[in-house]
């Protein structure tokens, strides 16, 4: 069985002492809660594994009914140590304060409950850790799949990661179109928008936020004014309400509305946002266009190559540390402009787009970065790019 990255970091921290809470934290369809069966069939700890789907949502009693059960457990069995994973965690209101309650009692009282809590909504346990939780927890983040993963995992090409994503629950429907889409857009996208973010935060006009998700990944790769998209929503609102929405979804790993690159704040952050998908498999299930179509018509193509090589880069982003632009001067632009502390690094993307190619040498110009990369066509292959480890990429380009 394939086993991501974070398999290995969450059994070697759970072999440690108990010293944080364990988070594991990620998008939907990313192999949580696989990652947490890895785990659990592998150690020696004793456990006890909870689902908070099974729980009433209001429910204040809930975790610690199951955290007492987990002591009285760990006293019947007289363990040296044990093991409570909560899955799903952040579909219970105020659970942050909760956990916090009952580590900081089990701290108190030198009772060795190892703690492990996952949850879909990035947003929710970002909010709850920051409140309740600080200096109590260790992250480890699960991304989107990476191009090598799945190309590892399930022998995909390049052509059909771009174009299906990095969803592994949804490859063996690939060869059914129809089924393929609609088990994105039921099992991923439905519950991610009205599970995790209308449960979740106060939306005054939700039906604004579905139309701004399915604009923004129809328009993935390009810029668009939000004044502008006004005009083609239906439930409207004003600019701010959407600029917060897009806010809430870029934290939910969802799609991205990439701020233009600028040498002081206020340019960057009043520019038009150009849209990114975090998963192109968001691009394709929403447009309707068949694979086949995309593949064969190249202007198509070079969008949803644009879109992997952004999507990419924005799943690193956190943990790489770098921001993420674009920079438009008139007719000239380069697609991606990476801003990290020791540099900032421009990448072009040449697939299927036909392009004068002035954007580079002009922002080389104005700005002088540390590289200017130029992705697709004879340089460096879309394929290469996305297989790469980013992380030593950036210390190559960086130096």
């Amino acid at each position: 069985m394939f086993a991501r990255k974070q398999y290995v970091i969450l059994k070697e921290r759970l072999a440690e002492d108990r010293d944080k809470i364990q988070v594991l934290v990620g998008p939907r369809q990313v192999g949580k809660s696989t990652v947490l069966k890895q785990v659990l069939r592998d150690i020696d700890i004793p456990y006890m594994y909870v689902t908070a789907d099974v729980a009433e949502t209001e429910s204040h009693t809930w975790i610690s009914d199951m955290w007492q059960t987990a002591r009285s457990k760990m006293n019947m069995n007289a363990a040296k140590e044990y093991l409570l994973v909560i899955d799903e965690v952040h579909k219970i209101s105020n659970w942050s304060e909760v956990v916090k309650k009952e580590w900081d009692l089990d701290t108190f009282n030198d009772v060795n409950i190892k703690v492990v809590l996952s949850g879909s909504s990035r947003l929710l346990l970002k909010d709850g850790l920051t409140e309740s939780l600080a200096g109590r927890f260790e992250l480890i983040k699960m991304l989107h799949w990476s191009f090598s993963e799945m190309r590892e995992a399930f022998g995909i090409d390049i052509s059909q990661y771009i174009y299906f994503g990095g969803y592994p629950g949804s490859v063996k429907y690939i060869g059914d179109a129809r089924r393929w889409r609609t088990y994105v857009k039921d099992a991923i996208i439905r519950p991610a928008i009205e599970s995790d973010i209308f449960k979740t935060k106060v939306l005054y006009k939700p039906e604004l936020m579905r139309r701004l998700f399915e604009l923004g990944c129809l328009y993935s790769g390009e810029e668009f004014s939000l004044n502008k998209m006004l005009g083609e929503l239906v439930d409207v609102g004003n600019v701010t309400t959407l600029a917060n929405y897009l806010i809430t979804l870029n934290e939910s790993c969802l799609l991205c509305g990439m701020h233009k690159y600028a040498n002081d704040n206020a340019r960057k952050y009043n520019s038009i946002p150009k849209f990114m998908v975090y998963n192109s498999a968001l691009l394709s299930a929403q447009s309707g266009v068949s694979y086949e179509k995309a593949y064969t018509t190249p202007k198509l193509w070079g969008r949803w190559v644009e879109s992997a090589v952004g999507a990419y880069l924005l799943n690193n982003s956190d943990e790489l540390d770098y921001k993420l632009y674009y920079w438009r001067e008139r007719d000239d632009e380069v697609d991606f402009i990476l801003h990290h502390q020791n540099g900032i690094i421009a990448i072009e993307v040449k697939s299927g787009r036909v392009t004068s190619n002035r954007g580079l040498p002009l922002f080389r110009e104005k700005f002088h970065p540390k590289a200017s990369v130029v992705i697709g066509s004879d340089y460096l292959s879309v394929e290469d790019f996305l297989a790469c480890d980013l992380d030593k990429m950036l210390h190559i380009w960086l130096e």
